[in-house]
């Protein structure tokens, strides 16, 4: 195999030494209190039959798309299915997209051009950060969910001849919180601004029918883009970004993480469509993850545990526990009482904002709920 560089093996040593050194596990028995299966619709037993029932319906018994959508790979569920999502979100459009990795660095690589200016959340995903990296645009980074430091930028570098692109989550993915979009929208539509909102973690959370933040705050026609992710809330794979006519067109033709890959198979595809009629037809698991939010603020607010948690009324809940070693240990013990909560190292989150993460289900009781928080409690007092 040769010899494998010095370099990486420094930096492998590296992580080792600060306890920050990755692997992957197979999935375990535990209590789930770690996955983005917000819903439990990744096994639904009801859900996995509606795809194998609308397959063979269609007569599809294809496994693959055989190439890129624009050869070959556009298969007749891709156009259904985008019309469904685009009027799901009370959108012009949707496109398709391989993941929410694909979608962000697609978008933010191909549509901001050169002396355009991206104006991005700190906390945004890595993904859009990506993308950014790849695009030709300045881009600039404002204080979290500080909207006077955003006021301040888009004043310096704004001109008659530069695009600006604001870009944040509706639910940031590692502290659960929500920015104030309301007043965001109004920031950007005054400076003429367009906004671009990653709601990877709100959809199947926030909305009467799960549509995401920005249709529970209608403010779907403030937005210039929304990227939609479906390995979150609706438990399958892909993506989509919802947004005007020619921004699908201008995407098909230069996001090169949209052309140069193999399309999703139809069964992926039949899957999100399965999915989202889940979504629009019953809200029974919607409702059930928000009592169980409620009741997991609730249970925190009891235990004198909400000092050490970030605010959120999302799924996602992060205890800030500094130090890698300290936040694993914490880990681990309540992993042997049989819940599955993780650990956030850094540096996938700065030094000292290593944190439990822990997301709440559709499917989690609230005996569960409140378990996992007293030995929380138990192990940080």
């Amino acid at each position: 195999m040769g010899i494998f560089p010095k370099s990486l093996l420094a930096k492998l040593e590296q992580r080792k030494q600060n306890n920050a050194l990755r692997s992957l596990s197979l999935r375990n028995n535990l209590i789930d209190f770690s996955s983005n299966d917000y819903l439990g619709f990744s096994k639904s037993e009801s859900i996995f039959d509606k795809i194998h029932q609308f397959l063979l319906d269609r007569n599809i018994k294809i496994n693959g798309a055989t190439g890129s959508r624009l050869l070959s790979g556009n298969h007749h569920l891709y156009q259904e299915t985008e019309d469904l999502i685009a009027k799901f979100h009370q959108s012009e459009t949707a496109l398709i997209f391989n993941s929410g990795y694909d979608a962000n660095v697609g978008f933010f690589s191909a549509v901001p051009q050169r002396n355009d200016v991206i104006l991005y959340d700190e906390l945004c995903h890595a993904s859009i950060r990506d993308g950014i990296q790849l695009s030709n645009a300045k881009s600039y980074k404002f204080n979290h969910n500080d909207f006077e430091n955003l006021e301040k930028l888009i004043l310096k570098c704004q001109t008659e001849l530069v695009e600006v692109y604001i870009v944040t989550e509706s639910v940031f993915s590692m502290d659960g919180d929500c920015p104030n979009l309301e007043e965001l929208a109004l920031l950007s539509e005054k400076n003429h601004c367009n906004l671009v909102i990653d709601e990877a973690h709100a959809l199947g959370v926030f909305g009467e029918k799960g549509q995401g933040l920005v249709q529970e705050l209608q403010l779907q026609n403030k937005v210039f883009a929304r990227i939609m992710t479906f390995g979150k809330g609706l438990g399958c794979h892909g993506a989509a970004i919802l947004g005007s006519q020619n921004l699908k067109e201008y995407l098909v033709n230069f996001a090169r993480s949209f052309i140069y890959t193999t399309g999703l198979s139809p069964h992926s595809v039949a899957t999100i469509l399965v999915a989202y009629n889940q979504l629009k037809n019953d809200t029974i698991q919607i409702d059930k993850l928000r009592e169980n939010i409620i009741h997991f603020n609730q249970e925190k607010q009891i235990l004198g545990l909400k000092p050490m948690f970030v605010r959120s009324k999302s799924s996602i809940q992060s205890a800030i526990i500094p130090g890698n070693q300290n936040v694993k240990n914490i880990a681990k013990q309540i992993q042997e009482k049989g819940f599955d909560v993780k650990a956030i190292l850094s540096p996938t989150v700065p030094e000292g904002q290593e944190r439990l993460r822990i997301c709440l289900h559709s499917y989690n009781s609230k005996e569960e709920i409140s378990e996992v928080l007293r030995l929380l409690s138990n192990y940080v007092f």
